[in-house]
């Protein structure tokens, strides 16, 4: 069964606003009494300068030197983690209007999703209005569609073959970045454009969809046929280019598993006249969850998206702000009553989101988690 997400079918309670407008009003006061801004800052701005000039001096190391084949193969793996980098980092935030104040700086940063060969605008919808919007809400939220074999909400038909979800879920999570340039973005055009999600008019998505070809087609151009005619053969082309993207599809999709498909949450379903009896704001506390916030390292690396809980209220801020953040969100929903869901470690989020895919693929939605 798939999800068909109609952008405004569904709507949140408008009462028990209090929360939000409180913690929103601290946090607010938080920029203010450290007269910092809410974007970029000097840690940001030396992250995004690394993991840039990582992922290029890696690429031209890797043609121009052409090392062996050995040593190669671990260059192309490192670039998928330079590559899962930047996604999570640069990209994320920028198309998120978190980056900078500047739209243009956004957008020119946000494109660095072409160099996973995705679309920039298929991205936004799925993510900024209905995954944001829409969290573990089934048939609304994209993320947890019924990805091919994977079962990710109670709500959906139970199979067999979901007994073993947690353990081939590793080599669906590693193709994912491939799938998304062959099929996912062509995919996505049609379907959004059918069910109304993308309002663009026909002649913007004639012109999206030979945007997408051309970005995806000098994608290939870039890390397939020049590293051929350069001389390196095309095998260990083929080898390293697929081990590169086994390793960024398995990194950004356990990464962002470990916020809301994991233990805790819950999935949520409107009542008759299409409400979710809660107001938006908690229920992003019931439904998000942070993991490993005292990890320093993983925070820089995977952007901040172990601070689930407050990229989800606060979205366009950015990601280095949102440690200290957390410590006003965290305390704010203590007061309030309201849960504040985390995983001190990052070993705990993974096995919480395996238990979780274990579970839904053994119980049917009676006693399913959510």
């Amino acid at each position: 069964m798939s999800a068909t997400p109609l952008k405004g079918k569904v709507k949140f309670t408008k009462g028990n606003n209090v929360f939000f407008m409180t913690v929103k009003q601290r946090v607010q006061q938080y920029f203010i009494d450290q007269n910092i801004s809410q974007h970029a800052n000097f840690t940001m701005v030396s992250k995004t300068i690394i993991l840039l000039s990582m992922y290029v001096g890696g690429i031209v190391w890797l043609f121009a030197m052409q090392p062996p084949f050995w040593f190669a193969l671990f260059i192309w793996a490192c670039l998928g983690l330079v590559k899962s980098g930047i996604g999570m980092s640069i990209m994320h935030d920028a198309n998120h209007g978190a980056y900078s104040s500047n739209k243009k700086t956004n957008a020119l940063l946000g494109n660095t999703l072409h160099l996973l060969g995705g679309s920039v605008h298929n991205w936004k919808l799925q993510h900024n209005i209905l995954h944001h919007t829409y969290t573990n809400i089934t048939y609304m939220d994209d993320d947890i569609d019924t990805k091919l074999i994977l079962r990710l909400s109670p709500h959906f038909l139970l199979k067999k073959f979901h007994r073993l979800q947690y353990l081939y879920a590793v080599l669906l999570y590693s193709i994912s970045t491939l799938y998304w340039i062959v099929f996912k973005d062509f995919i996505q055009l049609s379907k959004y454009t059918k069910n109304g999600v993308n309002t663009n008019s026909s002649k913007q998505n004639t012109a999206l969809f030979f945007q997408m070809i051309t970005v995806k087609l000098s994608y290939l151009i870039g890390l397939i046929v020049l590293p051929i005619y350069l001389g390196i053969p095309f095998w260990q082309v083929l080898i390293g280019f697929t081990i590169m993207h086994f390793v960024a599809g398995f990194v950004l999709t356990l990464i962002f598993q470990l916020a809301h498909s994991v233990e805790g949450t819950t999935h949520p379903m409107p009542n008759k006249k299409g409400i979710i009896e809660n107001n938006w704001a908690i229920h992003q506390m019931h439904t998000t969850v942070n993991f490993a916030p005292k990890n320093k390292w993983l925070s820089w690396y995977v952007g901040g998206l172990n601070f689930q809980v407050e990229h989800h209220l606060f979205p366009k801020i950015c990601h280095v702000h949102y440690p200290n953040i957390a410590k006003i969100v965290k305390q704010t929903a203590q007061e309030f009553g309201i849960p504040y869901l985390e995983n001190q470690t990052f070993f705990k989020a993974i096995k919480a989101h395996f238990r979780f895919l274990k579970k839904l693929g053994q119980f049917n939605l009676n006693e399913a988690i959510g």
